[in-house]
């Protein structure tokens, strides 16, 4: 699977894109919307700084909640620094600004493992009232340990989320953050983490508000779940998502041998490898309780050599 539709809600927003410069339709209100401000990744006829500036002339920015960066020129060979840089020198004209999303690039324009990305963190000290930030693309991404008073929810979209990356978010302290979502990929590209790299976050130590965490679209989900499967953190979930990746029937068993999860809310094992003894357990135990169970299996997709080994795939990896 790619991404190929391009975001169309944030903050709770319908996302409307910012039109092109021969474009006089009529604008919305300013704080009735996400903004998306995008450019072209090839051959770009206005750059993403050009485009933006111009938004911030018809726009009245002061009443803007959330934005989204859409494409900028060569995204596949250039990281978004001018864009971070742009968006910094502006930030006291986006006193409203509570949500972010850095990278809503489809298929079509790049895809999700070509995206450039680079440090995102100033931007999260560049708007300490930012309550949701997300950022697609793991090639070049950094996110040293910091903190962060403010954010309620931090995603990050990527086919292969390094390692280091991995331990920033498990070392920052985010004591207002309630969902967190991480697409840890493949080692195709560029994912090194281990299930030992997310005892931080498994610990709830540093997140004292989580209540939906994703640790999803991953090659090594049955090593995920078994560390999650006796994670503190889990008792006070109400969204556990290990979604997407190649979980199988032994991530299955660790999961319900593990800590009850009959307080979730939900859990979203969608794109997954279990055979339907498990996935009929899995059901029988927690669906009496209330809990919402996903185990869709329509798109998770195997191949199988001539000696009968299989290999699986995450849902979004290239």
């Amino acid at each position: 699977m790619t991404i190929h539709g391009h975001l169309e809600k944030l903050y709770g927003l319908p996302a409307f894109t910012f039109p092109g410069p021969e474009d006089e339709s009529e604008l919305p209100e300013p704080d009735a919307v996400a903004w998306r401000v995008t450019s072209d990744v090839y051959d770009a006829d206005e750059e993403w700084e050009a485009a933006f500036a111009r938004f911030c002339s018809a726009v009245d920015t002061t009443r803007v909640r959330a934005l989204i960066v859409g494409a900028w020129q060569e995204a596949y060979d250039s990281d978004p620094s001018g864009v971070i840089d742009a968006l910094l020198a502006a930030r006291d004209r986006l006193p409203a600004l509570r949500a972010l999303f850095l990278g809503d690039i489809v298929m079509e324009e790049c895809e999700i493992s070509w995206i450039n990305q680079t440090d995102v963190t100033p931007l999260l000290a560049g708007f300490p009232a930012l309550e949701e930030f997300a950022v697609r693309g793991g090639t070049g991404l950094r996110f040293p340990a910091l903190r962060h008073e403010a954010l309620r929810s931090l995603t990050m979209e990527t086919g292969g989320l390094p390692v280091d990356v991995v331990r920033g978010v498990g070392a920052s302290d985010l004591p207002a953050l309630e969902h967190l979502d991480l697409w840890l990929g493949t080692s195709w590209y560029g994912a090194d983490s281990e299930a030992a790299d997310l005892e931080p976050i498994l610990s709830g130590a540093r997140l004292p508000r989580l209540r939906h965490l994703a640790l999803r679209n991953s090659e090594i989900q049955d090593e995920v779940a078994a560390a999650v499967a006796s994670a503190p953190v889990v008792a006070r979930l109400d969204v556990l998502d290990l979604s997407m990746g190649t979980l199988g029937d032994d991530g299955a068993a660790a999961l319900l041998g593990g800590q009850p999860l009959t307080h979730l809310k939900k859990l979203d094992l969608h794109h997954n490898y279990i055979s339907e003894p498990l996935r009929r357990r899995i059901r029988e135990t927690l669906e009496p309780a209330g809990v919402e169970v996903d185990l869709d299996q329509d798109d998770a997709d195997f191949d199988e050599d001539d000696d009968g080994t299989v290999h699986r795939y995450v849902a979004v990896g290239e």
